[in-house]
């Protein structure tokens, strides 16, 4: 009896270690499987798409119907907020800044993938980002209001040289892609004007009604206003005549060998569950060919260009190869 005695409390340690080792173990269990289950159950509140640039210009247009498709395709809210600024890279810095589980995604343009090699940048697009779908490119080209005494790009070019520093340029932002095209068309014809960045389209176009620049570098959000006998393309930089505005002649057409269509697509932060890309991976395909989107790029002149979180990302890590050589080639000094 003494020595069971003894042993009695020695029995009642290991218990209490035992039953404490099991409350810890469970309490890491359940730690585990939170995010699973989280994961699972995503989306369970809204979701923030940013878009980076101002409302009312072409990507904006576009992406509020694509955001209707994509709460349909998602069954909850799609939240869209315009950050305009930086060559339409603040989308990139708020990713960087938010967290990696689905809820804050952006829509990406090329200059993501060309403003490092120009300026120092908080992200690095190779490694910052889980590219998830690319959905659509634009159609861009060159506008003048309709009463412009130039009729074609040849008038700009002889005005623009006999009168060099005093013809202006408008373009949704510095070192955007029609900034960037207008620099290689500018560079090849040798001549000097002034170029005047905007944070988006709506901007720019409003300057040019206005008088303030005399041509706008600009996406196809100019085309209502082109409809309606307002403005006037003198080219566009798409691989064909377009359907819409036939008489406008492309790049090539005039000789240049440029197509510029600037692909872009939505991601979002790095380090995304796999299971939550492969949710907003399908709900991104089914919005981008939802009736609703396709006719809001058909109203824009622009192509379904689809692509999945795999294609994405090698698509993005090859642009970003082609925009490091294109800002080498045409000498532009990061600052």
């Amino acid at each position: 009896m003494h020595a069971v005695r003894n042993t009695l409390p020695d029995i009642r340690r290991r218990i209490r270690h035992i039953a404490s080792a099991v409350i810890v173990l469970c309490g890491a269990t359940a730690a585990l499987a939170q995010p699973a289950q989280q994961a699972q159950s995503y989306p369970t509140r809204p979701v923030t798409l940013i878009v980076p640039y101002a409302p009312g210009g072409t990507t904006d247009v576009v992406v509020r119907q694509f955001a209707v498709a994509l709460q349909k395709a998602l069954g909850q809210t799609v939240v869209v907020d315009n950050k305009p600024g930086v060559a339409g890279t603040m989308g990139a810095l708020a990713l960087m800044q938010a967290k990696p589980d689905g809820y804050t995604l952006s829509m990406m343009p090329v200059t993501v993938f060309r403003q490092p090699f120009i300026q120092k940048t908080a992200f690095d697009p190779a490694h910052d980002f889980t590219y998830l779908s690319r959905i659509t490119g634009y159609t861009f080209g060159v506008v003048v209001r309709a009463d412009s005494p130039w009729k074609n790009w040849s008038d700009f070019l002889r005005d623009a040289r006999a009168r060099p520093g005093t013809v202006s340029y408008g373009s949704p932002g510095q070192f955007s892609s029609p900034h960037i095209t207008m620099i290689e068309l500018v560079t090849k014809e040798k001549l000097t004007v002034n170029h005047v960045p905007f944070k988006g389209d709506a901007d720019c176009l409003n300057s040019l009604m206005g008088n303030h620049v005399q041509l706008c570098a600009a996406g196809s959000s100019a085309g209502t206003l082109v409809d309606a006998g307002k403005l006037r393309w003198i080219n566009l930089w798409t691989a064909q005549r377009s359907p819409r505005w036939p008489d406008a002649p492309t790049l090539r057409e005039l000789g240049y060998d440029i197509v510029s269509n600037s692909p872009y697509g939505v991601a979002g932060p790095k380090g995304m569950d796999p299971k939550v890309v492969g949710v907003l991976q399908d709900a991104l395909r089914r919005a981008a060919e939802d009736p609703q989107h396709l006719a809001a790029l058909k109203r824009q002149d622009q192509d379904l260009m689809y692509l999945d979180s795999a294609g994405y990302t090698r698509f993005a890590m090859q642009q970003i190869a082609q925009e490091k050589a294109l800002v080498e080639r045409l000498g532009i000094k990061p600052d």
